[in-house]
């Protein structure tokens, strides 16, 4: 064990994260269940494949703005996904985040990766069957 590593941390592993690539996975998900945030848009689907992968994909429009604009706001979902995902992910489920015009570039980060743990808590409630 590291040094670094407290031993809770140790004895759990870490789902292993995957990038979303195929545009039949994204509209896969984008017929699953969907958490709007003020800063992006989750969509979370169970896969049926037995695997215990976390797999996630980002997308940003044109309505973001232009190449530059678009580009900021995916590396800082991915950002957010990367520190949030790690932790909070359930095996088994593909993720789509999805930026919004004007407040995933302008959003703090803090906030930012605020929205996406309370999206997933809220979609992850449902998906045990709470609401």
């Amino acid at each position: 064990m590291r040094a670094d590593m407290s031993p809770a941390a140790s004895s759990c592993p870490l789902p292993r994260i995957e990038t979303l690539r195929r545009r039949p996975d994204f509209l896969a998900a984008a017929r699953a269940d969907k958490q709007g945030t003020a800063s992006m848009l989750v969509q979370a689907r169970p896969r049926a494949d037995g695997t215990s992968t976390v797999r996630v994909g980002f997308t940003c429009s044109k309505k973001i703005g232009n190449a530059v604009t678009r580009n900021r706001a995916k590396r800082r979902l991915r950002a957010a996904a990367r520190e949030v995902l790690s932790v909070h992910a359930r095996p088994g489920l593909d993720y789509v985040l999805i930026g919004k015009p004007g407040a995933t570039v302008t959003r703090p980060f803090d906030a930012l990766t605020g929205d996406l743990r309370q999206a997933l808590d809220r979609l992850h409630g449902r998906l045990n069957g709470r609401r």
